[in-house]
């Protein structure tokens, strides 16, 4: 058996070919992708089916009730309550009135999956090694024993525009670098209305959160491509985490997925011009453990492939966050200290399929 096992191919090897060429190959795959038993898929799905309307139960917020003078301090009121139980009970929810047109949001997911369509040669111009974050591939290789994910991806660091490394931003197709920088515009000034419309739903100063992110916090964006898999009850799109970002705001083509609350799977609707804004392990750190990172997961799909586009919201480096006073009371006492860089500290447990927020708590 240790014969047999030595002679698998190792991760290195396995991401050096990515999955879009496994599927055009038709092969099966590798041991390893797979992380689920045979079987257990249909029953997490059972547990998770709650609705035939998933609408019905996943909170959506209106922002251009938050933001428009016409707006009635009553309906402002009413979604900021709206909005607080969303992030205190699921840790996201969908953003519409953001004032990002559909016909532009539907441009994104045509160059990225334009970029993915292309021939592999021209892909490759723009490859990352495999200890790498930027460029296109997968994640670096995660520890022994943990599966890895079947998607490909784009990661880019697009704010602020010093950190940007244009070697890895394709000029194929022809618009995505446009897109791909009117995005990120788009994106500073959503993550601005968002991080304002928390604070007031705490009864918070609406900068306070903005203070503690810092006038550089970062915005990386990754363009997932989600193949076909021939075995989904086997394998995942991305395997189940939560996010060591601020917050993290989605752009999905299709359903896929799927968030973790009261031990349930529940997929998050594809709703046309909504974006998925889901909570990070630091917005639950700065919010004294009110608001709620989402553990969360991605799955994959025999029948159709899948694009999505997140963009992540993370404090300039070196800069120390942590709980905002005003919600430490004798009723909630301080949860969680202060942290700095904890992205990078959330990534080496995440490596080894773990949670790191307990580095956080008191």
């Amino acid at each position: 058996m240790a014969e047999a096992a030595d002679s698998l191919p190792p991760a290195e090897v396995l991401l050096s070919k990515r999955v879009q060429e496994m599927v055009i190959n038709q092969e099966e795959p590798p041991h390893l992708y797979i992380c689920r038993k045979s079987g257990e898929a249909a029953g997490e799905e059972q547990r998770g089916d709650v609705s035939s309307d998933p609408l019905s139960h996943f909170p959506l917020i209106d922002l251009s009730i938050l933001s428009s003078s016409s707006s009635t301090l009553s309906e402002q009121d009413g979604e900021l309550q709206k909005l607080r139980l969303a992030l205190s009970s699921w840790g996201c929810f969908l953003a519409t009135g953001h004032g990002i047109p559909s016909s532009f949001l539907d441009e994104m997911v045509r160059v990225g999956r334009e970029f993915f369509e292309q021939p592999m040669e021209e892909k490759k111009k723009y490859e990352k090694g495999v200890e790498d974050f930027q460029g296109y591939g997968g994640d670096p290789v995660p520890a022994k024993g943990q599966p890895l994910d079947w998607s490909d991806r784009l990661f880019l660091d697009v704010y602020p525009e010093d950190r940007r490394n244009l070697k890895f931003w394709p000029e194929n197709p022809p618009t995505f670098r446009d897109v791909l920088q009117e995005y990120t515009v788009k994106m500073r000034m959503m993550t601005e209305a968002v991080s304002k419309a928390m604070a007031k739903s705490l009864d918070l100063q609406e900068d306070c959160f903005l203070n503690q992110f810092g006038e550089k916090a970062h915005l990386n964006a990754r363009f997932n491509y989600y193949p076909q898999c021939p075995r989904p009850d086997l394998v995942l799109g991305l395997k189940p985490h939560a996010d060591g970002t601020g917050y993290t705001i989605i752009l999905q083509d299709v359903e896929g997925i799927q968030v973790l609350k009261d031990d349930k799977w529940f997929t998050i609707p594809a709703m046309s011009g909504a974006l998925l804004v889901l909570m990070g392990d630091q917005m639950e750190i700065m919010t004294n453990g009110v608001f709620k990172s989402a553990v969360h997961r991605v799955l994959s799909s025999s029948e159709r492939d899948r694009i999505s586009v997140a963009v992540f919201y993370i404090p300039e480096p070196n800069k120390e966050i942590g709980p905002e006073e005003a919600l430490i009371t004798e009723e909630r006492p301080q949860a969680y200290k202060k942290v700095k860089d904890y992205n990078d500290e959330h990534w080496g447990y995440y490596q080894q399929g773990l949670r790191a927020i307990h580095i956080a708590k008191v």
